[in-house]
């Protein structure tokens, strides 16, 4: 089946690349968010990431961004979900701001609608609990930039139904991407150990041992990978490491999951990487 009508709530760093993704693979989408503020930064956001892309000539076939944006219905009203076929939330990895959201858009959406829970920790067994659709609740870990990455975790909670997670591959071949579905732990696969080498990186910067970038250099020259641990941390968004770990650690009651105190820092000084325009490296263009 084609879903020709999506909503995305949360017009943050990731709710940004879903909602410009989808418009970019022919769907219409309605992006929900509670900030007029927001959902204009949202728009140069992605007029600028559509200019780059024609540059690099990268990501899903792409029409100028007047076409994409075109199929992007901006709007601060719940209300405006009413007749969505699927839907992304993106809000921040806390418990207490997701859980509200689902109350109110489990009594908005269609029945037949599917949620997909946009998270990198938070149980999707204990998010759907929250709805009168459980089988139709499914975990989606994208990764940032979304219109760049191939692939997506997806992740089966306790009530997901087959149907359900086939609709979610399917949905996500639209997007032109692939999914591999896991099973509902804190952290799923990629953040249980992703969350572990970031935050072990910078215990290495508090510690003295070597510079972000020499950390950095290392994973890159020694192991291949495109960008190291802190140029990731800074991509993510040192917050929402922060809220992961704090997940992980409450979820599993493992000192492994310890934010370092340097991150905790940082994060109350407001240098969360990328979209603050600082973190362990400075950058021009934000978007908070």
């Amino acid at each position: 089946m084609k879903f020709s009508r999506v909503g995305v709530v949360g017009a943050g760093v990731m709710g940004v690349g879903v909602a410009q993704n989808l418009a970019q693979t022919d769907h219409d989408v309605v992006l929900v968010d509670i900030s007029e503020a927001q959902l204009g930064r949202a728009e140069k956001e992605i007029r600028k990431n559509i200019r780059m892309q024609g540059f690099f000539r990268k990501g899903p076939a792409t029409a100028n961004a007047d076409e994409v944006l075109a199929r992007i219905s901006m709007t601060t009203k719940d209300g405006d979900l009413g007749d969505v076929e699927f839907l992304v939330e993106n809000v921040v990895e806390k418990w207490e701001v997701k859980e509200p959201v689902y109350r109110r858009i489990d009594e908005i959406c269609p029945k037949e609608c599917i949620f997909a829970v946009n998270t990198s920790a938070i149980s999707i067994t204990r998010m759907a609990s929250v709805t009168q659709r459980p089988d139709r609740v499914v975990g989606m870990h994208f990764m940032n930039p979304v219109p760049l990455k191939s692939m997506t975790e997806v992740i089966r909670g306790f009530h997901t139904s087959e149907e359900t997670l086939q609709g979610a591959l399917e949905f996500l071949g639209e997007m032109g991407k692939e999914g591999v579905v896991v099973n509902d732990m804190p952290g799923f696969v990629s953040n249980r150990v992703l969350m572990l080498t970031i935050n072990e990186a910078i215990f290495l910067v508090q510690d003295q041992v070597a510079s972000a970038q020499d950390v950095d250099r290392i994973f890159k020259g020694c192991f291949g990978h495109k960008m190291g641990p802190l140029e990731t941390g800074d991509l993510i968004g040192l917050d929402t490491i922060l809220d992961s770990l704090l997940v992980l650690y409450e979820s599993y009651n493992d000192d492994k999951f310890r934010p370092s105190p340097l991150l905790k820092k940082m994060v109350y000084a407001g240098l969360l990487g990328r979209k603050s325009g600082k973190g362990f490296y400075e950058y021009g263009d934000t978007l908070a």
